[in-house]
C-alpha cells in the first residue's frame, strides 16, 4: 500500500507555538492559502481524524472524495498544557519536568504518550485490514500521530520525535503490513 501521511493544514494555536491537541480548531485563514499551494499526491481512498482542522484539510486537498473518518487518529490529549505555549508555561514545574523528561511523561490531567501511540497504531491497523492492500491511501492526521505509525512502522528504526513535520506536510511511505519505507516527502 502507498500511504500518503499528511499533517493538517495551520491553525491558529500552530501559527502561535500552542499545544494543540483535543482543542478542535479550524484552520486559519492563512493555513487554507498554504495548503492550495502545495502538490498533493493523488490516492484511491481518503482517511482523516474526525477534528476540524483534518477534515478541512481533507476538503481543500482531496475536494470530491468521501472520507473514512478514524477516531483513533486523534492527537494526543496535553492536559494542563492544552492551549498554551512554552512562554506561558516556562513556570510551571510539571512542565519542567516533562521537559526534562524528553517528553515522555504523562501529560497533567491527559494522555500517556505510550497510550496515544497506542491507540494510533492500533486505530491505523484496524484501518488497512478494512482496506484494499493494492490502494493508494491518505491519511489527514496530525503530527503526533504520524511520528506515532513511523516510529512503529518506519525502516530504518527511528525515534518519535525524528519525523515531525510542518503543517499540510508529511511523508510518502510504502507500507507492506509490517513496515514502512520512506519514498518521498510532501
Amino acid at each position: 500500500m502507498i500511504l500518503n501521511l499528511i499533517r493538517h493544514g495551520k491553525t491558529q494555536g500552530n501559527a502561535e507555538k500552542r499545544y494543540i491537541g483535543r482543542t478542535d480548531e479550524p484552520l486559519s485563514d492563512e493555513g487554507s492559502s498554504e495548503l492550495r499551494n502545495i502538490c498533493y499526491p493523488p490516492c484511491d481512498i481518503l482517511a482523516a481524524s474526525p477534528m476540524k482542522r483534518c477534515l478541512m484539510t481533507a476538503d481543500i486537498i482531496y475536494p470530491d472524495m468521501e472520507k473514512l473518518i478514524c477516531p483513533e487518529l486523534i492527537e494526543i490529549d496535553f492536559g494542563r498544557f492544552e492551549g498554551k505555549n512554552y512562554i506561558e508555561l516556562s513556570g510551571d514545574e510539571d512542565y519542567q519536568k516533562w521537559i526534562e523528561s524528553g517528553g515522555t511523561l504523562p501529560f497533567p490531567d491527559g494522555e500517556d504518550v505510550n497510550s496515544f501511540k497506542k491507540r494510533c497504531i492500533g486505530g491505523f491497523i484496524r484501518l488497512y485490514k478494512e482496506l484494499p492492500h493494492d490502494c493508494k491511501l491518505s491519511l489527514i492526521v496530525h503530527g503526533g500521530t504520524i511520528m506515532s505509525l513511523m516510529e512503529r512502522f518506519l525502516l530504518p528504526p527511528c525515534s518519535y520525535y525524528d519525523n515531525q513535520c510542518g503543517n499540510g506536510h508529511g511523508y510518502i511511505v510504502d507500507f507492506d503490513g509490517e513496515h514502512m519505507r520512506r519514498i518521498g516527502e510532501i
